[in-house]
């Protein structure tokens, strides 16, 4: 077996590339849950289906996206990182491709909701904490929250040119051009992406050579049974249960609503497809700064706390907001997008933190779970401001609840108790019989 190198005999840890595939490819893989906002309305124009249809086929990506999650935390136990982030972008692109030839709403749902779903949820946030838990013991917070921004990176780099693409060619040939964002990561992640540090003979960035940390064992148990145990002994603990709460109202209120509707709102009163994705970008490159932030203050600051500011921030913006969307982009509405984007997955680093404090070594599974809860609640609020804009002809009915759920979460995640001592011990939490 390799022995470990001196600090002296490298110059970058091999963690930090490492958190560089991973960031890449989360970047490569979130192309596609910017596109379908752009879609939505090119393809209501030339094929005729309903928002509703088409906010069903987000939903089911979003729902399958969180759902998978924790069992992609215990796939990646069981068959390592590498393999599973392999054939999740190879996923991605499939269904990215397949869907240019939907003639009928299922086809979307098959395609956009399945493949693209079980693709998109074997490297959600989950992706993020096991990359982290594994290869650092330093800089947690902030690495989690450089890893968060990766999905907002994505929608960064993807949204512009696939709006104007879906504007000026169609919106099939923004589609391929999605999946050759997710192909080109492939090669990168074969060659750089290492399971864990003790693979190569490393120890994990800031972990004390006199202690080094057990490296992870390789699962034997079925991914599915070990998922589920997870749940089953998380299920025991109420701050679990007020984290899935405060997460569901957190993934309603971004990708659910803003993520899924807000450019097709902005075209409701008059604004272009390609303005409205450039506001959203921004609120992509806000959002980086913001969760890079967020990790730095999940370093120093009482999670608890963070997390209730940012739920009633959040609040207090949406309520705004239907009085921002017109034709123009006015000064206001430029507010909203800078704080909305710093704010946006502000709440993952210390969900993560929080996660890792009641759950020991399990918690990236735990967090899995608590990340279905955040899809969950983004499906939901999909189909559900697709039904209120089919209904009422407008969303600010689906704006103000969304802004009430926030208020509701900060209330709860103000209130999440600390772990008493018997719920810190791994032997007590961790332990999968």
């Amino acid at each position: 077996m390799s022995s470990t190198p001196p600090p002296s005999a490298r110059r970058i840890h091999p963690a930090w590339i490492v958190a560089g595939v991973a960031f890449l490819a989360l970047v490569g893989a979130a192309g596609f849950r910017a596109a379908p906002s752009v879609f939505m309305v090119p393809i209501e124009t030339e094929l005729g289906f309903s928002r509703t249809d088409l906010s069903l086929a987000i939903g089911i990506n979003i729902v399958l996206y969180g759902l998978t999650a924790p069992f992609a935390a215990a796939l990646m136990d069981r068959f390592g990182i590498r393999r599973v982030t392999f054939f999740a972008l190879i996923l991605i692109a499939l269904g990215a491709v397949l869907g240019t030839f939907a003639t009928a709403p299922f086809v979307l749902w098959l395609t956009w909701g399945l493949l693209i779903g079980v693709g998109t949820g074997s490297m959600a946030m989950v992706f993020a904490a096991t990359v982290t838990q594994r290869w650092f013991v330093r800089h947690r917070g902030v690495v989690s929250g450089v890893l968060s921004a990766g999905s907002a990176t994505g929608q960064l780099v993807f949204l512009p040119p696939t709006a104007w693409l879906a504007t000026e060619y169609g919106w099939r040939e923004a589609s391929l051009v999605v999946a050759t964002g997710a192909l080109v990561v492939v090669p990168l992640v074969a060659w750089f992406l290492h399971d864990s540090p003790d693979r190569i003979g490393h120890l994990p960035f800031g972990a004390d050579p006199a202690n080094p940390p057990a490296p992870p064992a390789r699962s034997t148990v079925n991914p599915a049974l070990l998922a589920l145990r997870a749940l089953r002994r998380a299920a025991h603990h109420r701050t679990f249960w007020a984290l899935v709460v405060g997460f569901a109202v957190c993934g309603a209120s971004t990708n659910g609503l803003i993520g899924a509707h807000f450019i097709p709102a902005a075209h409701d009163h008059g604004m272009t497809e390609p303005v409205a994705a450039g506001l959203l970008a921004t609120v992509g490159v806000f959002d980086i700064a913001g969760t890079v932030l967020s990790g730095w203050l999940t370093d120093r600051v009482n999670p608890r706390i963070l997390l209730a500011i940012y739920y009633a921030g959040r609040g207090v913006s949406l309520v705004f907001l239907p009085f921002l969307l017109s034709a123009e982009v006015q000064p206001p509405m430029w507010f909203f997008i800078v704080f909305y984007g710093l704010d946006w997955v502000a709440t993952v680093p210390p969900t993560i933190a929080l996660c890792r404090e009641l759950f020991g070594e399990s918690g990236p599974l735990v967090f899995g779970w608590v990340f279905a809860s955040h899809q969950l609640g983004a499906g939901v609020a999909t189909v559900l401001a697709g039904i209120v804009r089919d209904t009422t002809g407008q969303y600010t009915i689906a704006w103000f609840a969304a802004a009430g759920l926030c208020l509701v979460a900060a209330l709860v995640s103000f209130r999440i108790r600390r772990a008493p001592a018997a719920e810190h011990d791994p032997e007590q939490i961790a332990r999968v019989p």
